[in-house]
């Protein structure tokens, strides 16, 4: 077992954690999310399960050019995922969760129990050549890109066209586990006051941005103070810029509340967000639509647990026909915050099975949607008003592509200073408004649009 990598302390055999790890990556490569594949395990399985199927799939391009070594002619699906699991977790012995050996007889024990029986010598063949060799069966897969970096070859070429300059360091950041950041609710507890009740507990976290705290080490939401009582949330602090972008220095209108509207709004972080920047004096109405009824579940759930309202609607931003005058009376919003589908290459950190589920041909059916929701959503914002539109994406064809398109067709499109792309790990890169460099956050792209006055 490598010290410095303890795995997840479990009941469970090792060989059987295996087993289910590499069902569900069998599960990601067939198209289905990391997420629904880890819901299908039972409980004692599934922490120790998600510890291990992150690492495979960090590791995969690695795994899946030593496997091709191993093994040229591709074997049965169940059996390829076996051994690209235990071949990713291996191969580095200074990240191994256990020692190389350790993971090679497991494996071999949960080949001889599970569906792959038949294959079991073979794996077992395999996996002891890699042991005899795996030096030399490294060196030889090093000259791979999608060994060297663990995304596909699309995804690197892509990136190394849009940031011929920092390409490399978006690449390791994506390989990297992502922080615990916090936002804490002040309309209940003050940022210091909370800091103060996580040192309580000898949790170490620093203040980032007026409401963020980004945690030292990570822990069960559960075991944060006032989890219950809505006094914090889980939300990556690139993602805290959203609200602050939207509103700071925004008119507020005379006699009446803000009408806010938060389209694509699930899980419902961002809307809780906006909402907690509201005051007495400045109060916020604010609309949250999603396309999906479960995702939409979600965002009461949000907005339930912190104490705040907001009118919920199951229904596409992009076709406001169906509830802009039936739900909202066909009154202009003040500000529209358009956080867009798009394919979540800023956030593979926090998720790396998107990296593997995406396809070269996703951006530009993504960009399409995004630009029809920008068409669609325009109309709808007041003269004066203002939009901000995000993307958790550093592909610029969903970031600064998409929104000098969109400004080019809309002459009362004031495109203000803003944030533009923010690098996972780091500082911002396309923008004038500059991040903040000592900020760890995840990839994301932000657009602040000023409408003209009538």
């Amino acid at each position: 077992m490598s010290p410095s990598h303890p795995p997840t302390p479990s009941s469970v055999p090792l060989w059987q954690q295996l087993a289910a790890t590499a069902t569900a990556l069998q599960a990601v490569r067939a198209g289905q999310s990391a997420t629904t594949a880890l819901d299908a395990l039972g409980g004692p399985l599934r922490p120790g399960v998600q510890a291990l199927l992150f690492q495979v799939l960090r590791q995969l391009g690695r795994a899946q050019a030593l496997r091709r070594q191993l093994a040229p002619r591709n074997p049965p699906p169940r059996v390829d995922a076996l051994l690209c699991t235990a071949l990713a977790l291996a191969w580095d012995e200074g990240s191994a969760p256990y020692t190389p050996f350790t993971l090679v007889n497991q494996a071999v024990e949960a080949a001889k129990r599970g569906a792959a029986a038949a294959q079991a010598g073979f794996v077992n063949a395999c996996l002891r050549r890699f042991l005899r060799e795996r030096d030399a069966l490294v060196a030889l897969t090093d000259a791979d890109p999608q060994a060297r970096w663990n995304h596909p070859t699309w995804w690197i070429e892509r990136l190394r066209q849009d940031w011929p300059q920092q390409w490399q360091a978006i690449l390791e950041a994506n390989n990297a586990h992502a922080p615990m950041a916090l936002r804490v609710n002040q309309q209940k507890v003050a940022l210091a006051q909370y800091q103060k009740a996580l040192a309580a507990i000898n949790i170490e976290a620093h203040a980032v941005g007026d409401s963020g705290l980004l945690l030292r080490q990570a822990l069960p939401v559960q075991q944060l103070p006032g989890w219950s009582e809505g006094w914090v949330s889980v939300q990556d602090l690139a993602a805290q810029r959203a609200a602050p972008l939207l509103l700071d220095g925004l008119p507020r209108p005379a006699g009446r509340a803000l009408r806010v509207l938060d389209a694509c709004a699930a899980p419902g972080g961002k809307t809780a967000h906006l909402l907690e920047c509201a005051r007495p004096e400045a109060p916020i109405a604010a609309t949250a639509l999603d396309v999906d009824p479960q995702r939409c579940e979600r965002i009461h759930g949000t907005l339930q647990r912190l104490g705040l309202q907001a009118q919920v609607l199951a229904l596409d931003a992009g076709r406001p026909q169906d509830w802009f005058q039936a739900h909202c009376g066909g009154q202009p919003f003040d500000a529209i915050l358009l956080d867009a589908p798009c394919t979540a290459s800023g956030i593979v950190r926090r998720h790396p099975d998107v990296r593997w589920l995406r396809r070269p041909g996703d951006v530009a059916q993504l960009a399409a949607i995004q630009a029809r929701l920008l068409d669609a959503l325009w109309p709808l914002l007041a003269p004066g008003g203002r939009m901000l539109y995000a993307t958790c994406s550093v592909f610029k064809a969903e970031g600064d592509a998409q929104i000098q398109a969109f400004v080019a067709r809309n002459t009362d499109a004031r495109w203000q200073p803003s944030p533009g792309h923010l690098l996972p790990g780091g500082g911002g890169a396309g923008g004038p408004v500059r991040d903040n460099p000592a900020c760890d956050h995840d990839g994301f792209y932000y657009a602040l649009l000023d409408k003209a006055p009538a």
